[in-house]
């Protein structure tokens, strides 16, 4: 999904961030996308549009989107932490085969919604990472 620039800028105001261009580069990116990079992919992606940032850019800028709320980050069994802009409530499925993350949409599982296990340990949210097949690989 494409988001232009401007509503962008207005999304790290809002969340109390400076808008600067690697900032907007790095959301527009991770908005485009559906492919949970990595930082690594970020930064080629970016560079290969004609900017220039550097890994210790992409990262300090990944840090601040995340903890602003506006990207969130996971991590999957290959180690690497991967990038998602879209932080409404979601699981993820990581194909064994060729290793890409797909979104799946988010289910009631019931102790979410109560927001206390039976032990009484509290809920704040809810994520799985499902191992399995993509579509494209079945």
């Amino acid at each position: 999904m494409r988001i232009d620039d401007e509503s962008l800028k207005g999304l790290l105001r809002a969340r109390g961030l400076r808008v600067t261009e690697p900032r907007v580069a790095v959301l527009a990116y991770l908005a485009s996308t559906d492919r949970h990079p990595t930082a690594e992919d970020v930064e080629t992606a970016i560079n290969a549009n004609g900017q220039v940032l550097s890994r210790a850019s992409v990262y300090n800028v990944l840090h601040s989107l995340t903890r602003a709320g506006l990207v969130a980050g996971m991590s999957v069994t290959d180690g690497a932490a991967r990038y998602d802009a879209h932080v409404a409530p979601h699981h993820h499925l990581l194909c064994r085969t060729c290793g890409r993350v797909e979104d799946v949409p988010w289910q009631d599982f019931g102790i979410a919604e109560r927001g206390v296990l039976p032990d009484g340990r509290s809920v704040r949210t809810l994520a799985l990472t499902l191992d399995g097949v993509c579509n494209a690989c079945c």
